[in-house]
């Protein structure tokens, strides 16, 4: 579980958000939604201690991760997987290296069980036929996709998503949206995603959080996200061109 308690974050004299405090339940999905420059990715940087806030509080199962030594906090670090809005992959390494660079710097694996896991992980993923080629030879899909593979194959607890169908065409956005439901249920991950596709919050969230005006303006599930009368949240939904 991960329980945000009262986090306020500012950059300078500017102010991201304040007194932001919601709990993710183990094996939920959240997905963060706002405006650019809501302050989505950079509560996402707190959750694995990449930034510190002004105040307030990161619990993850009861512990405060602001508060541990750096050799724990790098153990901590290891239970979140990420893929990243470009997936992030080392152009000058094959698909199957970019998925064991992870294992290769921080598990103590033979490289029999390496193979082993990266096997698994591209499977996962359906592109177990592809480790041989560079990311330059892939779709941006398909480069989305290993990177979920590298993101899930320490293991990890928590899957964070910067914007995972960024950039796709709407069939390939679906089928990253399968990928994000079936991690969460084949693997039992914890989830957080950080989007502005609203069909993406819809199909794969169990509760929804919405920054908007430097705070945490709405958060609910997704059923109750359907039926909202808040202002803010409603034009953002219509916004996005998406009926719900």
């Amino acid at each position: 579980m991960i329980e945000i308690k009262n986090l306020t974050k500012s950059f300078g004299s500017n102010l991201v958000w304040e007194d932001v405090s919601l709990t993710i339940e183990e094996g939920e999905t959240l997905a963060v939604i706002g405006k650019s420059g809501s302050g989505k990715s950079v509560l996402m940087k707190h959750l694995n201690v990449l930034l510190y806030p002004d105040s307030g509080e990161v619990l993850i199962d009861g512990l405060n991760v602001f508060e541990i030594r750096y050799a724990r906090l790098r153990k901590m670090r290891q239970q979140f997987g990420v893929l990243f809005q470009g997936a992030a992959l080392f152009d000058s390494i094959t698909a199957y290296e970019n998925v064991a660079f992870p294992l290769r710097f921080f598990s103590d694996l033979s490289e029999k069980q390496i193979h082993e896991r990266v096997m698994e992980s591209l499977e996962l993923v359906n592109l177990a036929d592809i480790g041989t080629k560079s990311p330059a030879e892939l779709s941006g899909g398909m480069r989305k996709r290993v990177g979920l593979a590298r993101a899930i194959v320490m293991k990890p607890e928590y899957l964070l998503y910067d914007e995972p169908t960024s950039g796709l065409d709407p069939q390939t956005s679906d089928e990253i949206n399968d990928l994000i439901i079936s991690m969460a249920d084949t693997l039992d991950i914890t989830s957080i995603v950080i989007t502005h596709d609203m069909h993406s919050v819809l199909r794969v969230a169990d509760k929804v959080a919405f920054l908007d005006k430097q705070k945490l303006s709405w958060y609910g599930t997704v059923d109750e996200l359907r039926v909202s009368d808040h202002p803010e949240l409603k034009a953002f939904v219509k916004a996005s061109e998406y009926t719900i």
